[in-house]
């Protein structure tokens, strides 16, 4: 195989040189950032010789030329384009600006979730072992077991936001450590448990403006912004302080301010915004029918932090589900099934985030499928007694001439989710 002569026959391929704007390489692809992408001539280029396919995806062309052979085209072909080598992250940054806002975005939210998958699957799944354990009895709630299981469940979701803080950081542009930090000032013990606000809570007065010492554990949306801002208070930061005082001064500033803006104004807007949500779905469930169970269930998965038992967390484990069928990414594959597994035991953020969000389509797969099971559930008026203390759906506790039509529900929002994700037309390789 003639590898100067692939490269060669690329180049006019591509665009010329000039359309080359990074090259870089993975274990099995070529991975070209193109300044114009509309040049590229895709069925010629699958016809070169040891090409294997070829596709777009993330803001780049990828060739695919397989192991061992895909190294020797890359050497020769920047050798013929004139460019200096460039590392798989720093094409990707480069393909990432050619991405519109919405996929930016989704990407962002990716990167920030991936790495944190584990310690969230691990906690869902120990959820749905706590949950059978209390509505089965297995063991008394008082006992040494059951307050460790309890312990090493909510763990995860206890320290979400300092998890949270320091991948976000990293993402932003800041310093992880102080994003963990601020992670850590929204979950300070000095503020009520999230979960425990319903037995009352105290505020505090700052300089007039009453602040509610509520804690924000659990929650994604106050950290990520106050991350986001953190990191923006950061780097100016060290723009304008001298470099021999820039190691006491910069982190000092950036947690006061950032603290205290996450605390007096993030935080509670976040809380607000929340709170609006569910009044407005509240609403909709008792005056629209089921119109309100076909909004509620397609629009639930924007919204993770609504009630555990909702028909759309079932729906973005059947579309995460379906992502495990199609990939042949070891790496995807590995994500997924345990992605889809702890969805459906209550716990999507892995799913949202790693998944679906991640390729866009399966999102919106899960969102027709859930709101197909909210419109069924509350078109034959299925009613909820309790939710209980379960993350599991199927184990909410409904009243007995209901069980049936709900397990239709969750049978309609996974089954939909699942076939419109596998029938979609998307890249499930990574990126």
């Amino acid at each position: 195989m003639d590898f100067e002569q692939i490269s060669r026959s690329l180049l006019p391929l591509l665009g010329g040189k000039e359309n080359i704007a990074s090259a870089a390489h993975c274990a099995t692809r070529l991975r070209l950032v193109l300044v114009d992408d509309s040049l590229a001539d895709q069925q010629a280029i699958g016809k070169i010789e040891g090409v294997k396919g070829c596709f777009r995806n993330a803001g780049q062309m990828q060739i695919i030329f397989g192991t061992g052979v895909v190294n020797k085209v890359y050497a020769a072909f920047i050798q013929a384009a004139g460019i200096s080598e460039s590392s798989k992250s720093e094409a990707a940054d480069i393909a990432a600006k050619k991405l519109n806002p919405f996929q930016r975005i989704a990407r962002l939210l990716s990167n920030i979730f991936v790495p944190i998958i584990p310690a969230i699957v691990a906690s869902g799944l120990l959820m749905g072992l706590l949950g059978m354990v209390k509505t089965y009895g297995w063991v008394d709630p008082s006992n040494a077991l059951y307050i460790m299981l309890d312990m090493c469940s909510s763990a995860a979701f206890i320290i979400l936001p300092i998890l949270i803080g320091f991948t976000a950081a990293r993402e932003f542009g800041g310093n992880p450590y102080l994003g963990a930090t601020l992670g850590g000032i929204l979950t300070h013990p000095a503020l009520t448990n999230a979960w425990g606000v319903a037995a009352g809570f105290h505020t505090m007065n700052f300089f007039g403006l009453e602040i509610a010492m509520i804690g924000y554990q659990g929650t994604v949306f106050p950290v990520l912004l106050a991350v986001w801002f953190m990191s923006l208070v950061e780097k100016q930061l060290r723009r304008a302080i001298p470099d021999a005082l820039d190691l006491i001064l910069t982190p000092f500033l950036t947690v006061i301010i950032s603290g205290f803006i996450a605390l007096l104004i993030i935080g509670p807007a976040g809380r607000a915004l929340g709170d609006g949500i569910s009044f407005v779905l509240s609403t909709l469930i008792s005056h629209a029918g089921w119109l309100a169970g076909l909004l509620f269930g397609g629009l639930y998965s924007v919204n993770f932090l609504l009630p555990i038992w909702s028909l759309a967390k079932v729906a973005e484990g059947g579309a995460c589900l379906a992502v495990w069928f199609k990939t042949k990414d070891v790496k995807i594959k590995a994500i997924a099934l345990p992605s889809a597994f702890s969805a459906m035991l209550g716990i999507t953020e892995a799913a949202i985030f790693g998944i679906n969000l991640r390729f866009m389509k399966p999102f919106i797969a899960a969102l027709i499928g859930g709101a197909a099971g909210g419109a069924w559930v509350v078109s034959v008026h299925v009613y909820m007694s309790a939710v209980g203390l379960t993350a599991i759906p199927g184990m909410a506790i409904v009243q007995a001439s209901s069980l049936l039509n709900y397990i239709i529900g969750m049978v309609i929002a996974f089954g939909v989710a699942f076939v419109v994700s596998l029938l979609l037309k998307y890249k499930t390789d990574a990126e």
